[in-house]
């Protein structure tokens, strides 16, 4: 791989120990390969797995797989991420210890990596709020987070100029913004491809304006994660200064301390941190907490009260009933449109405000569409926590009819009719409607598998008892 001159140049000119060598291994090494469990499905690191020092859901693999005709990974047990980018668990987990639930901001979450990262380091019962500009991103980003199951999450999409009428709201915001990319030259042409020293200065001014927008969304006392996947300084430790100084923060010392490898800012009196290509096993990251200036505040009343009961229709209460059935827990229900949602009650007067003020595309978990007289389960129920076990009739399918399930053709199970959830590995697969000679598969179009050939050899990241 050839590297821009300019870039080359840039990276000398700092004359930073920690930099040294970068360029080679840039251009001559190999990314790794890493996944995260998700320990809220009960899923564990496998044994003698080669372990991700700075995140104990993650573990490295020995290359590449072909993640799409696992079934495991479209139930949501694990994730495929970078190593470095799993250092979010461990800020989070430091920032929350000991605290009571907080509400959670990313504000460019896409593709949810790091979203679901930070859901598995947050305390139960915290609200997650992931938010991405991109249509086409967002669109990904709410169907990487229903995977992942967590019932207490929106996701919305917009500019982070919206974020600005949610005045000290959330208790840490995280936001990866958008960068040069310079981090992903080894695993990505492109970025090779794109990068100018002009490209570095218009992120870094369209950086500055997402950390303007969210920063009055900060409560005092709160924490921002501000995270890049690039080298240069501009865009990292000069905006962390232009944090610190006209914005009234102060950097934080973090558990990344404590680990070999890990660099430190240059040039810099802030607390911040690198990773550099060479020197650990992980793509470029550069990351460092920022607190708020002020006394921390209690969490502010809702301005947004849920609607009451009172204008609802007799139907609408016996589907809600139903609903209840169906869940494992205490939730707010919503009927719009058709579809229900259900959202926990522990949240739901916090999430009221926020989904007023962004354009929210999910809220809570998506349960089923109203069709008629059926009540049609929808596939983020299926793989939702809030799903009560014994709901719905089960049915253990092999590989070969999970992928079949997964690519939406027909598939015969043994059960009797009406909606069945399918299993995997003695875990949620997803929904059909059984009418006895055949079945109506309910997995959303388009989150289908459209290759239809399986690979000739299958190794699995998580192994169950049935695997191939």
């Amino acid at each position: 791989m050839n590297l821009p001159q300019q870039f080359i140049e840039q990276i000398e000119s700092y004359g930073a120990d920690c930099l040294s060598g970068l360029c080679d291994a840039l251009a001559s090494t190999a990314p790794e390969v890493s996944v995260r469990v998700n320990r809220r499905k009960g899923v564990a690191v496998p044994d003698k797995a080669d372990c991700v020092a700075w995140c104990r859901s993650g573990f490295y693999l020995d290359g590449r797989r072909p993640f799409t005709f696992d079934p495991a990974f479209h139930q949501g047990l694990y994730y495929v991420q970078d190593a470095s980018s799993m250092a979010i668990s461990a800020i989070v987990s430091a920032l929350t210890e000991g605290r009571r639930p907080v509400t959670y901001l990313d504000a460019c979450a896409a593709p949810g990596g790091k979203t679901t990262a930070a859901i598995d380091a947050l305390p139960d019962g915290s609200l997650v709020v992931a938010n991405e500009y991109d249509f086409k991103r967002a669109a990904i980003l709410a169907e990487n987070i229903a995977k992942w199951g967590d019932p207490g999450v929106i996701v919305t999409r917009g500019d982070t100029s919206r974020i600005r009428k949610l005045r000290s709201t959330f208790d840490i915001i995280a936001a990866d913004v958008p960068c040069s990319g310079e981090g992903m030259m080894r695993k990505d042409a492109e970025a090779v491809a794109q990068w100018t020293p002009t490209l570095v200065r218009e992120c870094a001014s369209r950086q500055r304006e997402i950390v303007d927008n969210i920063w009055t969304a900060l409560k005092p006392g709160g924490f921002l994660i501000y995270s890049t996947c690039t080298f240069n300084r501009l865009e990292n430790e000069e905006m962390v200064d232009y944090i610190c100084r006209e914005l009234g923060g102060e950097t934080v010392a973090t558990p990344l301390d404590s680990f070999d490898g890990i660099a430190r800012g240059i040039d810099t009196p802030h607390h911040c941190y690198r990773f550099i290509p060479g020197r650990i096993r992980g793509e470029g990251l550069f990351i460092a907490v920022i607190r708020k200036d002020g006394r921390a505040e209690s969490d502010l009343p809702s301005t947004g009260n849920l609607k009451k009961d009172g204008g609802k229709k007799a139907k609408d209460h016996a589907v809600e009933k139903t609903v209840a059935t169906l869940l494992d827990g205490e939730y707010k229900i919503t009927i719009a449109a058709d579809t229900i949602r259900a959202m926990p009650v522990a949240v739901a007067a916090k999430a009221a405000p926020i989904v007023k003020a962004l354009d929210a595309i999910s809220a809570g978990v998506t349960v089923a569409t109203i069709k008629g007289k059926d009540m049609i389960p929808a596939q983020p129920l299926a793989l939702s926590t809030a799903l009560r076990i014994g709901a719905y009739p089960e049915v253990e399918v092999d590989y070969q009819t999970a992928m079949a399930y997964l690519r939406r053709e027909a598939v015969i199970v043994d059960a009797e009719r009406g909606f069945v959830l399918l299993t995997y590995g003695g875990r949620p697969l997803g929904f059909v409607k059984n009418l006895g000679n055949r079945s109506n598969n309910l997995y959303p179009p388009n989150w289908r598998v459209l290759s239809t050939h399986l690979p000739d050899t299958f190794r699995p990241v998580i192994w169950f008892s049935n695997r191939p």
